[in-house]
This record gives C-alpha cells, structure tokens and sequence, in this order.
C-alpha cells in the first residue's frame, strides 16, 4: 500500500490499473484538500466513517457546489472540474476512485474501406 502523508492525514494507493485508481483518504477533523482538477479522469467520494463537504467548481454554471457526504454517501465529479474536500469529523475514512472513459467517436477515418 502506497501510503501519502498530507497536512489533512493521509492517502493510500490501494489499487492503480489500467483506467482505474482507487485512493483511501483518512483526515482531521478542519483539514482541506487542494483544489485541483483531473483533465481526463472521473472522481467519485465513497465514504466509509465520518463526514466529509466536498467543493466543486461547476463548468456548467457559475456555481461553487458544496455537499456533505455522510457514511455510505457518494458523489461523481467530471474531468476539468476544480474540486476539493474538507474532513468534518476525526477519523474520517473515504475513498476517491477515479476512471477514464473511452471516446466512442474517437476514430478519424482518412478513406473508406473497400473489397
């Protein structure tokens, strides 16, 4: 297990394949994240224990989104999102799993086929 001091608490590696990465967060109670984006990969918060507020900066629409997630709580963030998150109880354990999803478009044909 790859294991990350940070000022919060600390992350673990638990699993990197292919396009999937799994990342166990264990926080302080008033410790925040970076705010950060991914360019290509999906995030999603998983908690197990605790509470934890999570920050996006909508592409959409002007809007900071603010949402607590409680134990068994989820919530999917989109590539080229800013986001971060805030630990809101000691001993916080959460997951953060992320994914790439292929283009189904991604082809670009020079000339047809032929027989």
């Amino acid at each position: 297990m790859d294991k990350n001091g940070k000022i919060w608490g600390f992350t673990s590696k638990l699993f990197a394949k292919n396009n999937v990465e799994v990342h166990r967060i264990v926080g302080r109670k008033g410790g925040k994240s970076s705010l950060h984006r991914h360019t290509a990969k999906w995030s999603m918060f998983f908690v197990e224990r605790g509470q934890i507020k999570i920050h996006i900066e909508k592409n959409d629409y002007p809007l900071m989104d603010e949402t607590i997630l409680a134990y068994g709580q989820t919530i999917v963030i989109k590539p080229n999102e800013y986001h971060s998150f805030e630990i809101l109880t000691n001993g916080t354990v959460a997951y953060e799993i992320y994914w790439t999803e292929l283009d189904p478009n991604d082809i670009e044909r020079k000339n047809c086929g032929t027989i």
